[in-house]
């Protein structure tokens, strides 16, 4: 229980901390006013603030995520190395983000359709411009996406497939490379549930990049 408080507090201000990344607020002794304050806004540098809360809130999802997977073993499979693949993103490590992707999706080939949820949109930070993009426009196009937490989430295997995509695409593999994620993609197409919203957007999208990379190669 007492990790679990912890674990919140690092989501809860992680939140928070989305709505003041720009700007701080200080107050400071109005010298005309003695029983007045002023409210100065103040350009302060966040960034290892930010860095800092960051790291320490994968860290505990990492190790929630290692509970979880001794805890369900024997009713799904949960990998536990999701949330530093995506902070690996993140920091433009994508050799670091390729290699514990490749090892997830790889985990994750026996049971996709009951493979574990990770709600995406808690961290939209972490997330590149093309992905955000595509969730905004889901939740705009299609009101019952709003409606039900399940939208907001997409599977392990998804997420790492899309990471392994955007990596080999960053560090320029080969198509023979890239042809093999788009044989995994398909395939995880093919056994994901049709009214996973989110999840088919997202292998959709990984195949498109895929595609568009082999032709122009061509």
């Amino acid at each position: 229980m007492k990790y679990m408080q912890h674990f919140f507090g690092d989501i809860l201000v992680f939140k928070l901390l989305n709505f003041s990344l720009e700007q701080n607020i200080c107050s400071e002794l109005d010298v005309g006013n003695c029983d007045r304050f002023v409210i100065c806004v103040t350009e302060l540098d966040t960034s290892e603030l930010v860095e800092l809360l960051q790291k320490s809130a994968v860290e505990h999802l990492t190790t929630c995520r290692q509970l979880e997977s001794q805890r369900f073993i024997s009713l799904t499979t949960i990998v536990t190395t999701d949330y530093e693949a995506l902070y690996a993103y993140k920091l433009g490590d994508c050799q670091r983000c390729l290699q514990l992707s490749a090892q997830n999706v790889q985990s994750c080939q026996i049971r996709v359709s009951r493979a574990m949820l990770l709600c995406i949109i808690v961290f939209m930070q972490l997330l590149d411009d093309d992905i955000v993009s595509l969730i905004a426009l889901m939740l705009v196009v299609n009101r019952k996406c709003r409606e039900y937490s399940k939208n907001a989430a997409v599977r392990q295997q998804t997420l790492s497939l899309y990471l392994m995509t955007q990596c080999q695409l960053k560090l320029r593999h080969s198509v023979t490379s890239l042809a093999q994620t788009l044989n995994y993609v398909k395939h995880t197409q093919r056994r994901t549930p049709s009214d996973d919203t989110l999840d088919w957007l997202t292998l959709k999208l990984a195949s498109r990049k895929i595609v568009t990379y082999i032709e122009n190669w061509r």
